[in-house]
């Protein structure tokens, strides 16, 4: 015989409507972007493993300051490394403010992608990096100066080498604003390298590394084998090569802290919806016990009470992944071919999204209402018919003072007796405040980043020399620099600029002690270095390492970086008297040779930490921003419906006696917003610490050092948001009061 409860059903779905429409769209949308990110970032994934092969990836590269001797290139071969030219120029672009790294045609190694148009093939034609290109708004045939000289854009491609556009392996972050990457004719690319040629070699093994251990072996082998022949000017790994390896690591941790936000989520919905149940119980206990009296077993009234959640989280689970595979997935893609250089990729199905965005959260929903309905339908049929649900024979109200007006204790009952709700309430506004923080505070970390460097800048311009070689310019200061690294241990091995200042340095203004050095508060910060404690580095392209005694903290929070004596220095690393390989300067310097200059640091230089991420994240920040005003607005409509419907017939009684809805509303409403607004402020500072956890775990793995800072007016504008989106839910719960009849309370007599 067909089970008379399913008929309750249908009449269930349509009381309680617009509480599983709210529940029924929030999960398909919050199912359908992890899902939509799960299959865009496995397809990338995939797509870029197979792009090693694909596009025949080097297994790293080096620089060298002039060409490659036929010996090192005989005896790197003999050691079954396959080496590829790869020389590039680097040119200022006329008409929009950025450097382009132009390479000729790569046909061997480091292959490109072509997006959109086609590669160069006549002179006069260029093919930029798509990213670099969106950023600029630049499209296939502008044009691009470069020289005084005009370049049709004949396609836009992805470098296979450059999925991340960083112009350095020190940089802590890419670069896709400013600096670009791109390829010309081989005629073409003669006419630009006149001057400032790199030349920059890459190389694969014969026989390809098993894990990344052999690979550091095999590239230290290379190293050496370079050492023994020239002073290479870098030397970087596949391994270690940001602008490769950041879109491998970067995906990966993304799938790992999306499904976390998922999986509190629904936690966050299960536990509502048990709330939901037991409250139905307890306003059904009759009829239960009628049931049970009546033969049913707990069995099938736990499935029956099981129906509606199950129901509600399935078909979200299905209709979310079809959107994640459809719309959320387009979504999920732009967003990551707004922050990388990817290549093209194919859709693929993701077994592992399918599991984790409809299996397991069935599962957390199953459990969790499970074990609540169990606990509820473990008492006796006589304890049902008679209403009594209390598990305790002798259980007492909380005493109040009787010195409290007869309206506060009246609310402090309303908060004791709907505990589990507010407890609900509380861990949904931390998590909610969290995901508010987290859009409203990171461009605030931002801007602070850019305004410190802009403020603390050493000089305007900061030039690295190949050479030694005069200036007349008044205000330049010569300085000496090489880099070092830090130990691996915690944090990944990092670059650290070294500088050499002697003591009348106008733009560094250090006493230095003969036996110590200062660094710079980044270096301090992000390694935990103190003043006093010993600091050790080793040799970027070799195994030496120095210690050094930090006798002070020097504010630059531009640069993981190292101050010392010039003297010092050149005993340091075994330098003649008096050598210099910098200047420091206020204003660019005009009476320098193009070819002598390594490398030149400006303000742009410095700030493309910041400039990057607020292109990258721009969009994240304000869609994490609203998605934690509507999860809170959620949250609190729920769960401020369930009380004011678990406590309908006392409301109704106390209408009764004559008290009006707004009375009502100031004694049932006012106590969800004492819980609500104390949640608000008094999570602030634990909101805060999560963040500032958050931040400093995520950054600490880059590059770089961005300090976590965050002014008092964010917590103001987060607290004020907070609020006056519950003022909006207040609205819907006093219509809720005031719908609450008057025979409720007779209808129910006990």
């Amino acid at each position: 015989m067909k089970n008379p409860l399913l008929k309750r059903l249908p009449r269930e779905l349509k009381s309680e409507f617009s509480k599983y429409l709210v529940i029924f769209i929030f999960m398909i949308s919050v199912i359908g972007f992890v899902s939509g990110f799960m299959v865009a970032s496995g397809s990338m994934i995939k797509a870029n493993e197979e792009s090693f092969d694909k596009y025949n990836i080097e297994d790293g590269n080096f620089e060298l300051y002039t060409k490659c001797s036929d010996e090192l290139e005989n005896e790197l071969d003999d050691n079954l490394v396959e080496l590829y030219e790869n020389f590039y120029v680097e040119k200022e672009t006329g008409n929009v403010d950025s450097t382009l790294r132009i390479f000729k045609n790569r046909k061997d190694v480091n292959k490109i992608c072509v997006m959109d148009g086609e590669l160069p093939d006549e002179n006069g034609e260029i093919a930029i990096d798509r990213m670099y290109a969106d950023n600029n708004d630049i499209g296939v045939g502008d044009t691009l100066v470069i020289e005084s000289k005009g370049y049709t854009v004949s396609g836009l491609v992805s470098f296979s080498d450059y999925t991340a556009l960083y112009s350095s392996p020190s940089d802590m972050m890419f670069d896709s604003v400013k600096f670009g990457v791109a390829t010309v004719t081989d005629d073409d690319f003669d006419k630009l390298s006149s001057d400032k040629m790199h030349y920059c070699y890459s190389f694969t093994f014969d026989d390809e590394p098993e894990d990344e251990t052999q690979a550091k072996e095999m590239c230290d082998d290379v190293l050496g084998i370079i050492a023994e022949h020239t002073i290479p000017v870098s030397f970087i790994p596949q391994y270690s090569n940001m602008a490769i390896t950041m879109v491998g690591s970067d995906l990966g941790n993304d799938k790992s802290i999306i499904t976390m936000f998922l999986y509190v989520v629904v936690l966050i919905i299960a536990f509502i919806f048990a709330i939901t149940t037991s409250n139905t119980i307890t306003k059904e206990a009759a009829v239960i016990g009628t049931l049970r009296a009546s033969g049913y077993k707990k069995r099938e009234i736990i499935v029956h009470y099981l129906t509606m959640p199950m129901i509600v989280i399935l078909v979200s689970a299905i209709v979310g992944n079809v959107l994640g595979y459809t719309v959320f997935k387009n979504v999920a893609a732009s967003m990551y071919y707004s922050s990388f250089s990817l290549p093209t990729y194919e859709t693929v199905w993701n077994v592992e999204a399918f599991l984790m965005t409809t299996v397991i959260p069935v599962i957390i929903m199953f459990l969790i209402n499970f074990v609540i309905l169990c606990t509820k339908l473990k008492l006796s049929v006589l304890k049902f018919l008679r209403r009594d649900l209390s598990k305790s024979k002798n259980k007492k109200a909380v005493g109040l003072s009787h010195k409290l007006p007869i309206m506060h204790r009246f609310r402090l009952r309303v908060i004791m007796q709907n505990m589990p709700n507010y407890i609900t309430i509380v861990f949904g506004v931390l998590l909610a405040n969290v995901i508010l923080l987290f859009g409203i505070a990171l461009p605030e970390v931002i801007d602070n980043y850019q305004n410190e460097i802009v403020s603390n800048m050493l000089c305007e311009y900061q030039y690295v020399l190949k050479a030694p070689v005069e200036t007349e310019t008044e205000s330049a200061e010569k300085f000496s620099i090489t880099s070092l690294e830090t130990i691996e241990g915690e944090l990944k091995s990092e670059s650290v600029s070294v500088y050499g200042i002697n003591e009348d340095n106008q733009y560094v203004d250090i006493d230095f002690e003969t036996d110590g050095v200062y660094i710079s508060n980044a270096l301090a910060e992000k390694f935990h270095v103190n003043e006093g404690d010993t600091l050790t580095l080793k040799e970027s392209y070799g195994t030496k390492e120095y210690d050094f005694k930090v006798s002070g903290v020097y504010y630059y929070p531009s640069s993981i970086a190292v101050f010392m004596d010039d003297v010092v220095f050149c005993d340091t690393f075994e330098l003649e008297s008096g050598y210099y390989n910098g200047y420091m300067c206020d204003k660019e310097i005009f009476d320098i040779d193009e070819q002598y200059v390594a490398t030149k640091i400006t303000e742009d230089d410095l700030t493309k930490t910041s400039r990057q991420m607020q292109t990258s994240m721009g969009s994240l920040m304000g869609l994490l921003s609203a998605f934690g005003v509507i999860m809170f607005m959620l949250i609190i409509y729920l769960l401020s419906k369930i009380i004011i419907e678990k406590n309908a017939q006392s409301i109704s009684m106390t209408k009764v006696l004559g008290y009006s809805n707004g009375e009502m509303s100031s004694l049932y409403i006012l106590s969800t917003t004492l819980v609500v607004v104390l949640s608000i402020v008094l999570t602030i500072p634990l909101v805060n610490s999560i963040m500032e956890y958050l931040c400093v775990t995520m950054l600490s793995q880059y590059p770089g050092y961005l300090p976590y800072y965050v002014p008092f007016s964010v917590f103001v504008k987060m607290a004020l948001c907070g609020i006056v989106s519950y003022g909006v839910i207040a609205f819907f719960e006093y219509r809720k009061v005031k719908k609450i009849k008057l025979d409720i309370a007779l209808k129910n007599r006990e």
